[in-house]
């Protein structure tokens, strides 16, 4: 099938009970048992859910894989994948990540042993380079938030699995409809569904998708013994909102890059990153792992005035944490999303106090273009 076709039906199977097209939500904690060891395949809301299995079904298919986990967050899910390592292992993870992720890897399970080595992926011997005898993860986020850096996700799976090493890419800038890690070699993928496959601000979600028999069943296991697990409403939610991930993706990427064309050429605009772009210096490889670039893009406006000034005049932009909903949000990654980082680490990677982070939506983009020539208009006069 199509992906359009599996967004809208992967998983999905008319209630055999009414009949109803949509899969309904099952509100339930506990199911009824005819006798002892008797039931219908369900015990316990935190274990199974019917509604929760629909949705891990259709957001597997999409990634072309055959297990989906699901997650009360994305951090959720990233923490259960820790669950693969024990104290005295070692990670390999991209230099620049979501916040979240890090202060997750640093703050906490350091305490617990696991050891941490941070590189930039965007050359992948730099991966080689960090193995060591006790690795056996390796994290890549590509497309990189919020510099937008991008990791041959073919070459660093294979680096991977030459050394027994698990590789696990986060596709959440991306999601399935324009990158797919497991066709490209990846043992795990990781979403948080917050983002774009809900895409409408309303839900907090994470997922886990892989092929892999012995990491579906530790990581299922995880999911029932933590138990953070996402509520039926909220998978509900999310599966509503993937029938229209194909339609969504398209416009947030024509937007981007309309955007970005508009931006690359701007006097108050010093530095941009997109990988659309032809500047970019990956722009190649996207073209060869994605099927499109995005609706992501960051600018360093070179001046913090002007940037505290540009966050608080934008009328269309809103300024929140966050991204991937269908209204276009605008960041400050060094105060927000990456606050955890210390500061010589937010520089060596290129967040500085002047980077802004773009989530374009599916607005109208000239609309998108005058909000922000208004809002520098306002800092000029």
């Amino acid at each position: 099938m199509g992906f359009a076709t599996d967004a809208i039906h992967a998983g999905q199977i008319p209630d055999p009970t009414t009949g109803a097209v949509m899969t309904p939500i099952y509100m339930t904690t506990t199911y009824a048992q005819e006798g002892l060891h008797e039931h219908k395949g369900y015990e316990y809301g935190r274990t199974h859910n019917f509604t929760r299995a629909a949705m891990e079904k259709n957001i597997a298919k999409l990634e072309n894989g055959k297990f989906g986990i699901a997650f009360s967050s994305g951090v959720a899910a990233i923490q259960a994948l820790l669950g693969l390592v024990k104290a005295g292992d070692h990670v390999i993870v991209s230099d620049n990540v979501y916040g979240g992720t890090y202060r997750l890897f640093e703050k906490i399970w350091t305490d617990y042993g696991i050891k941490f080595s941070w590189v930039d992926m965007s050359d992948v011997n730099n991966i080689t380079d960090a193995i060591s005898e006790n690795t056996k993860l390796v994290y890549i986020e590509t497309p990189t938030n919020p510099m937008l850096n991008i990791t041959d996700i073919r070459s660093a799976a294979k680096i991977a699995s030459d050394n027994k090493l698990v590789s696990i890419v986060d596709n959440t800038f991306m999601t399935p409809y324009f990158q797919r890690p497991l066709e490209l070699g990846a043992d795990i993928v990781v979403h948080s569904s917050t983002k774009y496959l809900n895409g409408h601000s309303d839900v907090i979600g994470g997922i886990v998708v892989t092929n892999n028999d012995k990491i579906n069943e530790r990581v299922r296991y995880i999911q029932n013994a933590a138990g953070a697990v996402p509520s039926p409403f909220d998978c509900w939610l999310i599966m509503r909102s993937t029938k229209t991930l194909h339609v969504r993706m398209k416009q947030h990427n024509e937007n981007a890059l309309v955007l970005a064309n508009y931006l690359k050429n701007k006097e108050f605009v010093k530095k941009i990153f997109y990988p659309g772009l032809i500047s970019h210096p990956q722009h190649e490889l996207a073209k060869k792992q994605m099927f499109g670039f995005g609706g992501m893009l960051s600018i360093d406006l070179g001046d913090f005035k002007l940037t505290k000034h540009f966050l608080k005049s934008t009328k269309i932009f809103t300024l929140a944490e966050s991204l991937g909903g269908v209204e276009s949000l605008v960041c400050h990654p060094a105060s927000m999303t990456h606050a955890s980082l210390p500061p010589e680490e937010r520089e060596r990677i290129g967040i500085t106090d002047s980077l802004v982070r773009l989530s374009v939506g599916i607005e109208d983009v000239d609309d998108l273009i005058e909000d922000i020539e208004q809002a520098i208009l306002q800092l000029v006069k």
